[in-house]
């Protein structure tokens, strides 16, 4: 792809703070039995990880999956070295990852190189989705499966109704786009994974809808949905898209939510997989 032509993001929504790499773990940790429920790699050897960001996803892959070997890329030095002192306390992982600096969209001349491919929560933050998926689909050998689990951001609802917060969601998925990414993306796979030539495409769509049925598990996702939000504040203040009114008024709204016996949340998010051919 020419210089031209070759899209760019302009910034990552939630910043690289050791807050930030904290809060990638236990989101990694919290979200596992959802992402991870019966993924296709028992059978593979060599998988590719793109965006391993602080490694707690590699984390889950590696425990999961004995047999395997993780190659993991990453456009953070941040996050990459997070992820390999992460990863450098497991000593059962050892030998079973190589971690490196690198661009997704353009992978080296290698093909055939794995046999099996995870995204999750990376295509949302990059400004070309097809020329990532193209990339992965080149490196993979015949009969490769790939797994990509992605936000679908309309989807989130909260009652009691909470105008600070809905807001600032509203705020958050421009800041976004505007900074190169897609906070929709989730919706899209299909189609993507279509347009680039990858076979037996399935998409499904995970909802978490808690209320009154599961008040232990809305609480859980409601502080951790809290912490999702706030830690996007920062950037959001500084480009001007929202006021400290707005992310007081969120945090009070979102409390009053976290108190209240008849609380709803519902958020939906899409896992594509596919087989290269």
């Amino acid at each position: 792809m020419s210089e031209q032509n070759q899209k760019q993001t302009k910034g990552y929504v939630h910043g690289f703070t050791r807050e930030e790499q904290d809060r990638l773990h236990r989101q990694a940790r919290f979200l596992e039995h959802r992402i991870h429920d019966r993924l296709p790699f028992w059978n593979c050897r060599n998988l590719l990880e793109v965006g391993v960001g602080v490694g707690a996803q590699t984390e889950i892959l590696l425990r999961h999956f004995p047999e395997l070997h993780v190659t993991g890329i990453d456009q953070s030095e941040e996050n990459l070295e997070r992820a390999k002192e992460n990863l450098g306390k497991l000593s059962w992982a050892e030998g079973r990852y190589e971690l490196s600096l690198g661009d997704a969209s353009r992978l080296g001349s290698g093909v055939d190189r794995f046999d099996a491919a995870f995204l999750c929560w990376v295509l949302e933050h990059v400004a070309d989705p097809a020329t990532v998926l193209s990339e992965v689909r080149r490196v993979l050998r015949p009969g490769s499966q790939i797994v990509i689990t992605e936000v679908q951001n309309m989807s989130f609802f909260v009652d009691p109704y909470s105008a600070h917060t809905m807001a600032y969601w509203l705020a958050f998925n421009d800041h976004q786009l505007e900074l190169g990414g897609d906070p929709f993306v989730g919706a899209k796979l299909g189609n993507l994974l279509l347009a680039v030539g990858y076979k037996d495409i399935t998409t499904k769509v995970r909802n978490i809808h808690l209320d009154n049925r599961t008040p232990g598990q809305r609480a859980e996702f409601l502080a951790f949905w809290s912490e999702l939000l706030l830690s996007g504040a920062p950037g959001l203040l500084e480009a001007g898209k929202v006021s400290e009114e707005t992310v007081e008024g969120m945090r009070t709204e979102l409390d009053h939510v976290a108190h209240d016996p008849n609380a709803v949340f519902l958020y939906s998010f899409v896992q594509a997989r596919a087989r290269v051919y």
